[in-house]
């Protein structure tokens, strides 16, 4: 199992056109056929010439002619669907897109399917999805069900509170609180299991617990800090990131269970392509003034 994908250099930072790779042919096209030009500035192209044998998801891609990728949507600069444009942005989708285009399929054959966390496995084993990028936490648990390739970004669980809250500075303080999180997701398991004299609330999406944050119906929202920071950046004198993270959350892709050939695909792309991620990485997390490296890919 190989694969061949070319890495443009990356320009700067405020030249990026991470939607550059909107070409090509999906499975690999006609022997010999260019990739088409992704423009000035752009991370990576359609591959033509892949070579994958052995994944029965990629097989299915290929006959289906489309790839279908599951996400969040309410997660700005990581998954987020503008209702008004229809446009989806952020670190997870654009992880996505370069996938998709190192596969051979352009962005006009991507589809893209919200699922709530509490639906991410299921819809994964059920096929509903190809793969699915979506600030998904890799555990043991998880890999029972399904197989992970990354990770491609590690952050920690934190909270997010108003931005007149002077009453919790971090986890320490939850004793007697109301602590919102989604439905399914390690967050709130952790609460729940380690925290037992917090309360807790749960929604399907992480959108609806800032809702009832603002609200007042919870005191704090906790998920991965990279989420919080996103909403924080959205209402900077609403909202506020407080503490230190308090666990490691390692976000991978999630596949179907024994597809070996395409996690190791996927592994190779990451390992392979530090450039495209610290671009990704420049151009949507990183506006918020956060650095961070990519991590070590775990090919277990």
């Amino acid at each position: 199992m190989r694969k061949r994908m070319s890495i443009l250099a990356v320009a700067s930072a405020a030249t990026l056109l991470l939607a550059g790779c909107a070409a090509g042919t999906p499975g690999g096209g006609d022997p010999g056929t260019e990739p088409t030009d992704p423009g000035d500035g752009a991370l990576y192209e359609v591959a033509t010439d892949v070579e994958l044998e052995g994944s029965p998801t990629y097989d299915a891609m290929v006959a289906d002619g489309k790839v279908t990728i599951g996400v969040k949507e309410d997660q700005p600069n990581l998954g987020f669907l503008d209702a008004a444009t229809g446009e989806r942005t952020g670190f997870d989708i654009e992880i996505a897109k370069w996938i998709a285009a190192s596969l051979g399929f352009a962005e006009d054959k991507i589809e893209f399917v919200a699922i709530p966390s509490a639906n991410r496995e299921s819809a994964i084993v059920n096929g509903d999805v190809d793969y699915y990028v979506g600030t998904y936490s890799i555990t043991d648990k998880r890999k029972t069900q399904i197989d992970f390739a990354g990770p491609y970004f590690v952050t920690g669980q934190g909270l997010l509170v108003a931005g007149d809250n002077e009453d919790i500075t971090g986890e320490g303080d939850l004793a007697g609180k109301t602590v919102c999180s989604a439905t399914g997701s390690t967050p709130i398991q952790n609460i729940k299991d380690n925290y037992k004299e917090t309360k807790t609330v749960e929604f399907d999406t992480y959108s609806q617990c800032v809702e009832a944050l603002k609200d007042g119906q919870a005191d704090a929202v906790t998920t991965d800090q990279a989420i919080l920071i996103g909403y924080a950046a959205q209402d900077p004198e609403g909202l506020k990131v407080v503490g230190e993270p308090f666990s490691e959350e390692r976000y991978g892709v999630g596949l179907p269970l024994g597809d070996d050939a395409l996690r190791g695909f996927i592994n190779d792309m990451f390992t392979e392509g530090g450039d495209v991620w610290q671009g990704i990485y420049d151009a949507t997390l990183g506006l918020s003034g956060t650095k961070v490296d990519q991590p070590e890919v775990d090919a277990y």
